[in-house]
């Protein structure tokens, strides 16, 4: 584990994403709320927060960090894909006062939300696919900003 103890406290903020492919009827389930497990969306924001502040117990170089904040979006994606797939996009934002950043935090919480929904809804739709999960933006610490798509 790297030693963090010379670096000072900043504001950090990680976001990262991702998206969970899925049948159209399945979405349309999910929106009904007729899911047999239960409200999909709540589940997979409780799972997704409950993994960020988890993260160091399953990453095994991870800090420990007094998270100050877990958020969990979703967007339902209409248009479908070459597969005739719809699907959900998470975005988390994870947040804290600290010496190490928490893109780990914000990529592990958008992981679980997505395996939640899987989850969820797997006894209808065994074929869904997980895509793109990734870091879009990083705030704080020494190396400053770091957006998605943006070169330094």
């Amino acid at each position: 584990m790297v030693d963090v103890s010379a670096k000072s406290d900043t504001q950090r903020t990680a976001i990262a994403s991702g998206v969970l492919r899925m049948q159209p009827a399945t979405l349309a389930q999910i929106r009904a709320g007729r899911m047999a497990k239960g409200d999909v969306l709540t589940v997979a924001d409780v799972g997704a927060v409950m993994a960020a502040k988890r993260t160091p117990d399953i990453i095994p170089m991870c800090h420990s960090i007094a998270l100050t904040g877990v958020q969990v979006e979703f967007a339902e994606i209409t248009e479908p894909d070459a597969c005739g797939c719809v699907g959900i996009k998470v975005t988390t934002t994870v947040s804290c006062v600290g010496q190490t950043g928490v893109e780990m935090e914000a990529l592990t919480a958008a992981n679980v939300a997505l395996l939640t929904i899987y989850d969820m809804c797997k006894a209808i739709d065994r074929g869904m696919r997980i895509e793109s999960v990734q870091l879009e933006e990083k705030r704080g610490g020494k190396s400053g900003v770091w957006l998605r798509g943006v070169s330094k």
